[in-house]
């Protein structure tokens, strides 16, 4: 496999806010007494079918297993700090969808982008591993692909981590989704245009500084990696299929919402609330379906583990401390 090289690209220049949904209040650090200062991650490739799936691995093999499901247009990096905050206590799985990050990135001529794909490609890879019983975290994109895989397997789903991620209706109800769905109803190039203008620096520098609280504590690095992984020759052809199989997903709304009424899997919602793509109208509806779950709002943006990876870990180690046990 081929390592990225990334072009060089210009970077620029604790309050915790919590939604007392049957959550109480959580410290704005992870216990430092209890969380390895680093953790040993593993950077691996396995073969599910044709593909080359990336992924990262940390934790002891027999301790609760995590699978973290990213979004777009960035992949398990993500996830870097927050595998430190958790490895000590759980086994942790973080792969990079085909198309993104290390993965392979098949041509659109010999693979199918859509939703349904990512999950199968990635219930796949989970089986391939041996992964029989796991957590989920999932984030924008992850949430589509996680809730796809919970649906077919429940019985594999031990809990669910939600960040910022959508399987309501009220989520998809503001501005930010009036051009994306005009393309869903129309795959037009007059209506793909303005979603073009989406994968560009412009606006990958917006998705993790929009409704931060200081700027200068978002590592330019975060947007600059995903943006040269999204200026690979094809792959914004695969973006744009992506925002189209975006379409798919409300369909499916009605199925994971009976999902969450019959099993009713414990649920941690850390939601950053000034995320102008996935508002925390999207957050509040899954207390309908989950009214036991607990919903947190941090004051930060769309990537809130880049803002908040702390505050979200120490909620996280607390939630799964009672919800999960060792080798469960």
């Amino acid at each position: 496999m081929n390592m990225l090289r990334l072009p060089a690209l210009a970077g620029i220049a604790a309050a915790l806010s919590l939604s007392p949904a049957a959550a109480q209040a959580a410290p704005a650090s992870a216990p430092a007494a209890n969380v390895a200062a680093t953790a040993a991650v593993s950077y691996q490739t396995v073969k599910v079918g044709k593909l080359n799936i990336f992924y990262r691995e940390a934790g002891p093999k027999d301790a609760p297993t995590l699978l973290l499901l990213h979004g777009f247009p960035t992949s398990s990096q993500m996830f870097r700090n927050l595998i430190p905050l958790l490895a000590d206590r759980y086994h942790i799985i973080a792969p990079d969808y085909p198309g993104y990050g290390q993965s392979d990135m098949p041509s659109m001529d010999s693979f199918t982008y859509s939703f349904d794909n990512l999950a199968d490609v990635i219930g796949k890879f989970t089986e391939t591993l041996g992964l029989t019983r796991y957590a989920l975290y999932v984030q924008d994109y992850g949430a589509p692909v996680g809730y796809r895989l919970a649906t077919a397997h429940p019985e594999r789903v031990s809990a669910i981590v939600v960040q910022n991620g959508n399987a309501y209706d009220e989520g998809l109800d503001n501005d930010f989704w009036v051009p994306v769905k005009k393309y869903w109803a129309d795959k037009s190039e007059a209506n793909a245009a303005p979603l073009k203008e989406g994968m560009e620096l412009k606006a990958t520098m917006w998705q993790y500084t929009e409704g931060v609280r200081d700027v200068r504590h978002i590592s330019p690095d975060a947007w600059a990696l995903d943006q040269a992984y999204m200026d690979r020759p094809g792959n914004k052809a695969i973006q744009l299929e992506m925002f189209y199989s975006y379409g798919t997903n409300p369909r499916r709304y009605p199925e994971w919402q009976a999902y969450f009424r019959k099993y009713q899997p414990p649920m941690l919602i850390a939601w950053g609330k000034n995320d102008k793509i996935f508002p925390p109208a999207g957050a509040y509806p899954y207390l309908r379906d989950l009214p036991k779950a607990e919903l947190h709002l941090l004051d930060t943006g769309h990537f809130a583990l880049e803002e908040d990876s702390a505050a979200i870990g120490a909620l996280m180690r607390e939630f799964l401390g009672r919800v999960l046990s060792r080798g469960k």
